[in-house]
C-alpha cells in the first residue's frame, strides 16, 4: 500500500562492489524487486559516474544523467573503502541528501559504528538477503519524504 507514490518512476541504485559475484548478486536481487541498478566496481568508478572526480566545479550535466536514489556499496575494496566513498558523497552538494548503504561480510562493531555515526543510512551483513532488499524502499522513502518513516517502523 505505501508504495504506490513510487510506481511512476523506477528507482534507481547504485551498486559498488569490487567483487563480480558478489555484484552480480547484488543487482539480481535489486531487480527482482523492480530497482533500476546501476553498477560500478570500485569507489572510483561509483564517483566518475556520479560526475564527483576531483573536478572543483560542479558537472551538472552528468549529476542530471546519474540521478540516483541510494548507493549501497561494500566496506572493504581496493583503492577506496566504501566509508571513503561514502564521506565523499556525503561531501558534495548534488549527493549529500542520497542514503549511503555500507555492506560488509565482516561484523566489526567499532567499524559498523562509525560508519552509521559518520553518514550511513544502514549497515548490511553479507550475505544479503530478500529482507534486507525490502528494508532498502524503507530508507530511500524516508530520503523522499520524511513523514514516510512511519511505515518503516516495526518492519
Amino acid at each position: 500500500m505505501g508504495s504506490n507514490c513510487f510506481d511512476e518512476e523506477q528507482l534507481h541504485v547504485l551498486a559498488v562492489d569490487d567483487s563480480v559475484v558478489e555484484r552480480k548478486f547484488i543487482e539480481a536481487l535489486l531487480k527482482n524487486s523492480s530497482y533500476k541498478v546501476t553498477t560500478a566496481e570500485d569507489g572510483l568508478s561509483a564517483l566518475e559516474y556520479l560526475g564527483l572526480t576531483g573536478d572543483p566545479k560542479p558537472t551538472t550535466v552528468k549529476t542530471n544523467d546519474a540521478k540516483v536514489n541510494m548507493i549501497i556499496t561494500d566496506y572493504c575494496m581496493p583503492g577506496m573503502t566504501g566509508y571513503e566513498l561514502m564521506k565523499k558523497v556525503k561531501e558534495s552538494s548534488s549527493f549529500k541528501e542520497v542514503p549511503v548503504i555500507i555492506m560488509s561480510s565482516e561484523n566489526v562493531p567499532t567499524r559498523i559504528k562509525k560508519c552509521l555515526d559518520d553518514g550511513a543510512q544502514d549497515f548490511i551483513l553479507k550475505p544479503i538477503q530478500q529482507s534486507d532488499v525490502k528494508r532498502l524502499k524503507c530508507h530511500v522513502q524516508k530520503f523522499e519524504s520524511p513523514f514516510n518513516e512511519m511505515l518503516c517502523l516495526g518492519r
